[in-house]
Order: structure tokens, then C-alpha cells, then sequence
């Protein structure tokens, strides 16, 4: 497949160099020749000098003959003309284009009109409203991605010093096999596939398999307070603040929001009708005293600046705030932030990323998640009638062993496998895989992860 991207800024880059990594044929264009630059010394794709708003430019990209076209710089009008310019030029391309601006959302029927025909507005903001609305949902996590239209649950949780998993070999999770299994262990800068011999240690970061009805269960099983939300703080009154906040108003969580802009605190009152609207500032410690930060169950951090927001965090958490999310927009932030005691990101580019990523790889792949600084993925497939595995106990299967099956979906069903299990046609899998071994997976179920 042939794919162009316009933008090579970090949700542009990121998208083509994972492109690249699975031997897809990717053309970006960049206006910026230091970017440019950067993209021929790292990865291995066409990178063209020009303007994706420039019909010059898409047609010596390949236009014509190109499957797909990413619109994904900085500008949403940049991105909406560059998705005009290929449907004129080309009447077969699948378009998709970044649009932070909510402003455009309301119009969206637009964007499926003849001149356009859009296939995919990508609004970073409503991901990551999404993402952390999962995040509250099961506030003891610190990742949630959902999976099989909701029945499952892949939750990131800290193991604690004083947990019951701590020591134990995974082989010896005999109470807990049919509920949930261990996927991914991220120890230190270590990204694991666990085997039944591996241990569970203080301090990992373990990615499980749930199915959702079990989640109260398995946290009582690992000794984790599952409290009900009491109090949540919003730090930043902005657009990503006031849509947050709009959805927590129709809920019975007792939440405040913080703006220390007088005349956009008028504005979010009038909005929000349940939600206490207050002016201030989140870096104030004597304000947040003032708030009774020790109270407060969730602090979510996301104004526009990343330094702010991390001092602001931390500052919470010094103040006895049980859990803090933080919006982070630079990507490169994004590994240093649990090294310094910040619990949770949120960022409106990997939302982005995620969001555009998962819509390339239609077909049998239902949805493709990056984990942990996308050092691996969980990967939701439909197993085909014509697959070697299918029919099959899970134990005679050669698998690599830098994956792991996570869960069956079959139909209602939710099964967390064990070596009898048998994979039917038209199951959907849930498997972890180290970047490594995504190749080994596509051949072993006879699907390509990025074919659309």
C-alpha cells in the first residue's frame, strides 16, 4: 500500500516511521528542510520539500497512484485543502486529516460532501478526552484501553511493595487464570512478554487482560483499594478543560475547575451547570491547601504548557493528590514523566497517532494499541477460516515467544485461554507482541496488520 503523508512534525513522523517499520511504501512531504532532513536520516522513506496544499506537490508524491493520503501538520486548513486537492486530483484515494479546531467538529457533515469526502477527521482533543474519561472510569490504573467494543479491558497498574503478586511466578496464578493474564511487564526500560516463569516484581508496570464485569474482583484479588470517586480537580479552563469537564458534569462526581483567566472562568460557568467553576491558579500551593488537594481522588493538569503542567503535578502529588494526569504535548517528554513521580499522560498527539494508525490497519485488525513508548502493542484480530491456528489447542501451536494470546472473544463470550483452548473462525484475539514479533504474527494468522 502506498501512503502519502503531509506534515512531518511529530504526529507525521511517528506515523511514517512506524509505517516504514512494517515495509509500507510512505511519501511525506514537508515544507520545513530541516524536518526534512531529519526524516532522510532516520527513516527509510520518500521525502519530498514542498507543501501538501500545493497540487505540485502531490502529484510528484504520487498522487495517482497512491491508496491513502495523511493530512497531518500543525494546520487544520492546510490539512482540509491538501484533502481537497486529492480528491480533485484522484477519485480513489482514502483521505484522512488531522483537525484539532473543535469548532469544525460541529460542522462535520461537511467533510463527507462530494468536493471532500473525507473518510476519517481525526480531533486530537475528543481522543484524549475519551482516554482520560477511561482513565476516571478505573482511576487505581494508569493506562485503559478498551478492546471487543468494550467487554475488555487492557488496564497498566504499578505493583505496589505490599501486593500479594509480588514474588510470585505468574505459573502460580492458579485463583486468577480464568479472570485475567498478565500480557506485558514493563520493568525499568525493560519491555517483557511473560512467560509462566517469570516473577512479578515492586515497581513493575503490568498491562493485563480483564474482561470489564471482573475488574472489582481482580482488584480485591491484588490487594488494590477500588474506592468510588469522591473529588476531581481540573487544572485549565482551555477547550481539552471545558470538554472534559462538560462530560463530568452530567455524571454525580463531585468536580471542580481551575482557570486563573477571570473572563474564560465567566464563560465555563455558563456552560457548566453541576461542575464549580474557580479562579486560580493551579501553581499556587497555598491555593491548592485552600482546595483541600489531599482530598481530591484525581488531579487532571492540562493547560497549554508542559512545564507548567508538570510543575503542577508534581506539586499536587507533594500535597497529597492521590493520582495526577497530565497533558504532555511533546512526545519526547513523554519517557522521563514516571521517572519523576507523575502517574498518568494524556497526550493530544499519541491520541492522534493512535487514532490514525488504528484506521489504516482495517480488514481482520480491529484495533492496534502502542504500549509503553510503543516498545510493544496489543493487537485485537479476527481469526480467519483459512488460518493454520484455528482448531487447534493453543499449547501445539508454535508461537513466537516475544507474543502472547491475551483473551478469545467469541461472540458474548470472553475466555482468558489456557493451553487447551482451541481458536475458532471468526474469533476475535487479543494478543501482545513485542515490535519484533509483529511480522512472526501476521504470517502465523495469515493477515497484514496495515493493509486497509
Amino acid at each position: 500500500m502506498k501512503i502519502i503523508i503531509i506534515g512531518a512534525g511529530e504526529v507525521g513522523f511517528h506515523i511514517a516511521q512506524r509505517l516504514s517499520e512494517e515495509n509500507q511504501d510512505v511519501v511525506i512531504i514537508e515544507k520545513d528542510p530541516i524536518k526534512i532532513r531529519e526524516v532522510q536520516n532516520v527513516i527509510d522513506v520518500q521525502a519530498i520539500l514542498g507543501s501538501g496544499t500545493n497540487p505540485s506537490a502531490l502529484i510528484e508524491a504520487g498522487i495517482k497512484q497512491s491508496d491513502m493520503l495523511v493530512a497531518a501538520t500543525d494546520s487544520d486548513e492546510s490539512n482540509l485543502i491538501a484533502c481537497l486537492y486529492a480528491q480533485y486530483l484522484t477519485d480513489y484515494i482514502t483521505k484522512i486529516a488531522r483537525v484539532k479546531n473543535s469548532d469544525y467538529m460541529k460542522h462535520s457533515e461537511i467533510f463527507n460532501q462530494d468536493f471532500l469526502n473525507i473518510d476519517l477527521i481525526i480531533n486530537p482533543q475528543s481522543e484524549m478526552v475519551s482516554s482520560m474519561l477511561r482513565l476516571i472510569e478505573v482511576p487505581e490504573a494508569s493506562e485503559v484501553i478498551d478492546f471487543a467494543e468494550g467487554k475488555i479491558k487492557l488496564i497498566g497498574l504499578t505493583i505496589k511493595d505490599n501486593s500479594p503478586l509480588v514474588g510470585r511466578k505468574l505459573s502460580s496464578f492458579t485463583d486468577f487464570e480464568h479472570v485475567f493474564l498478565v500480557g506485558v511487564i514493563v520493568r525499568g526500560e525493560k519491555v517483557i512478554i511473560p512467560g509462566g516463569c517469570d516473577t512479578i516484581q515492586p515497581n513493575d508496570l503490568i498491562y493485563c487482560v480483564i474482561h470489564k464485569e471482573n475488574i472489582a474482583n481482580i482488584f480485591r484479588l491484588m490487594n488494590v483499594r477500588e474506592e468510588g470517586l469522591g473529588r476531581i480537580i481540573i487544572i485549565g479552563g482551555g477547550e481539552t478543560g471545558l470538554a472534559l469537564a462538560t462530560s463530568l458534569d452530567a455524571t454525580t462526581i463531585n468536580t471542580k475547575i481551575i482557570e486563573k483567566d477571570g473572563q474564560r472562568c465567566l464563560e465555563l460557568a455558563e456552560k457548566l451547570k453541576r461542575v464549580v467553576v474557580l479562579n486560580g491558579d493551579g501553581t499556587d500551593r497555598e491555593f491548592l491547601l485552600e482546595e483541600n488537594i489531599a482530598d481530591v481522588d484525581i488531579m487532571v493538569v492540562i493547560t497549554g504548557d508542559d512545564e507548567n503542567n508538570v510543575l503542577i503535578s508534581l506539586l499536587g502529588k507533594a500535597l497529597g493528590a492521590k493520582k495526577t494526569v497530565t497533558r504532555i504535548g511533546n512526545l519526547s517528554y513523554i519517557p522521563l514523566i514516571s521517572a519523576i513521580g507523575i502517574d498518568t499522560v494524556v497526550s493530544p498527539r499519541l491520541s492522534a497517532i493512535r487514532a490514525i494508525l488504528q484506521f489504516i490497519r482495517k480488514g481482520k485488525v480491529i484495533c492496534v494499541a502502542p504500549l509503553k513508548g510503543e516498545g510493544a502493542e496489543a493487537i485485537e484480530l479476527e481469526a480467519l477460516e483459512t488460518s493454520d491456528i484455528v482448531n487447534i489447542p493453543l499449547s501445539r501451536i508454535k508461537f513466537p515467544k516475544e507474543a502472547i494470546i491475551g483473551a478469545i472473544v467469541r461472540g458474548k463470550e470472553v475466555i482468558i485461554p489456557r493451553g487447551h483452548n482451541m481458536i475458532k473462525p471468526h474469533d476475535h484475539l487479543i494478543i501482545f507482541a513485542l515490535k519484533g514479533a509483529i511480522q512472526k504474527i501476521q504470517k502465523l494468522f495469515t493477515v497484514k496488520l496495515e493493509y486497509f
